[in-house]
């Protein structure tokens, strides 16, 4: 079974670093999609990460363009809608893309309906909460920048996709490390937390002081 991080456009060091961290620890696979506003080897981001980089599997992503295309295989395709004539126009006709204006012209990026795929868009404007979903083998899980989240039209394009952690009302948002972290081991514990140590010991185990227990050591 594998699990899939998706970080896009990711701001901050330290929460992309323990980011890292967690998918180290537990074997899932880091995918990070700029245009990110740090660079790969930020002191920053390697004192969060600690001494894990290297169990960590990375992919770096010019933007979500190119994440679509490589995981895809070609398969979804990001297109752009003209909004004068209401029509959708492939990125060879919107070289420029990341401005969003080809000849003066304004488009807006028509997002790639994602149903057929196991990816799963965390985002406070869900209408599912993340347990609902039975996630499955190459599972993917999308998180937005911390200051924007994911992009409004990629989540309307695919709502079914879309799910969040319940909040009280008046909580804007969840940190993004620790968001990712609730995710990564929901996930896993629907899989029974394949190939994971689930138990340890302690230190001093076979004192007066801890009972008799296998788990412990003694």
């Amino acid at each position: 079974m594998t699990l899939n991080i998706v970080m896009v456009e990711p701001q901050i060091p330290q929460n992309t670093g323990n980011v890292a961290r967690t998918c180290a620890a537990t074997g899932a696979r880091l995918h990070l999609v700029g245009p990110m506003a740090f660079e790969p080897d930020d002191k920053k981001l390697k004192r969060a990460g600690l001494d894990y980089w290297h169990l960590l599997d990375i992919t770096y992503y010019a933007d979500i363009f190119e994440f679509f295309d490589k995981v895809s295989n070609g398969s979804l395709k990001t297109v752009y809608e003209d909004q004068n004539e209401n029509s959708c126009k492939s990125p060879n006709e919107n070289p420029n893309k990341n401005s969003n204006e080809d000849g003066g012209n304004k488009h807006k990026t028509c997002y790639p309906d994602t149903s057929a795929h196991e990816f799963y868009y965390f985002t406070t404007k869900a209408a599912h909460i993340y347990t609902e979903p039975n996630y499955g083998d190459n599972a993917h899980l999308f998180f937005g920048s911390e200051t924007k989240g994911l992009d409004e039209a990629l989540l309307y394009k695919n709502p079914k996709q879309c799910v969040r952690f319940p909040m009280l009302p008046n909580a804007r948002s969840m940190n993004l490390s620790n968001a990712v972290a609730i995710g990564v081991f929901e996930v896993l514990r629907q899989w029974n937390f394949p190939e994971l140590q689930n138990h340890g010991k302690m230190a001093k185990a076979c004192t007066r002081d801890v009972p008799a227990d296998p788990l412990s050591g003694c």
